[in-house]
């Protein structure tokens, strides 16, 4: 990797950002988190694709600091050609060790090969890594809920079944932003208590507190808690 990447994420370090990051991503090292700020990792992002420099670091995993993965997922992110894209994710998904990265790999281009992209989702949501699945289940989340919905795709998300923490909030999150875009089909895995107590619960909770679901569905759904 080139070595003025490194240089360039440690001038921009944090102490007290990285005490608070910490303290939010309690998967990662301590000793591995520099507290570089979202904002300037994406800035930083940017300039390496408009120079064209980006190559070496992608392929140099895996790296060592949390900032290097967050700084890869602001990447791939930004890619412009699918099967270039596509290759990469799944180059970078088995070294995922956190939710923040996670979550933050969101490929613009993926909104533009929807038909391609849901095999590659049933791929990741078929793996038996926390953060491949989780992923799968966001990208579901993000590309399948509007249009083109199909009532499959909750289905695909109620079967997976895990002891994981941080796959089990997906899953919450998932239903929920169904509840606020597909209630009519979503709402009865609630009403016949299809989910897990935990799960079903949580995603209750996260649906409350949605701005996008009304006041009536609010107060519906929270009778519907499991005690």
């Amino acid at each position: 990797m080139p070595e003025s990447i490194r240089k360039m994420l440690f001038s921009l370090a944090d102490e007290k950002y990285r005490v608070f990051q910490c303290r939010i991503i309690p998967s990662v090292s301590p000793e591995t988190v520099l507290g570089v700020r979202t904002p300037e990792l994406r800035r930083y992002a940017k300039i390496l694709i408009k120079e064209n420099d980006t190559d070496n670091f992608l392929n140099s995993l895996p790296h060592l600091y949390f900032e290097e993965n967050q700084l890869h997922a602001f990447i791939i992110s930004e890619l412009k050609n699918y099967d270039e894209c596509i290759g990469r994710v799944n180059d970078f998904l088995p070294y995922i060790d956190n939710w923040a990265t996670c979550d933050q790999l969101s490929p613009k281009v993926f909104g533009k090969n929807r038909i391609r992209l849901y095999e590659e989702i049933k791929n990741w949501i078929a793996s038996e890594k926390t953060y491949t699945i989780r992923f799968g289940i966001g990208m579901l989340m993000q590309h399948f809920l509007d249009e083109g919905f199909d009532p499959e795709y909750p289905e695909i998300v109620f079967e997976i079944h895990s002891d994981e923490y941080y796959v089990n909030m997906m899953i919450a999150w998932y239903f929920a932003t169904a509840l606020a875009k597909q209630y009519e089909t979503v709402i009865p895995y609630i009403e016949q208590k299809r989910l897990d107590k935990w799960t079903h619960n949580k995603t209750i909770q996260k649906a409350v507190e949605s701005y996008r679901i009304s006041s009536d569905k609010k107060e519906y759904l929270k009778k519907l808690k499991i005690q």
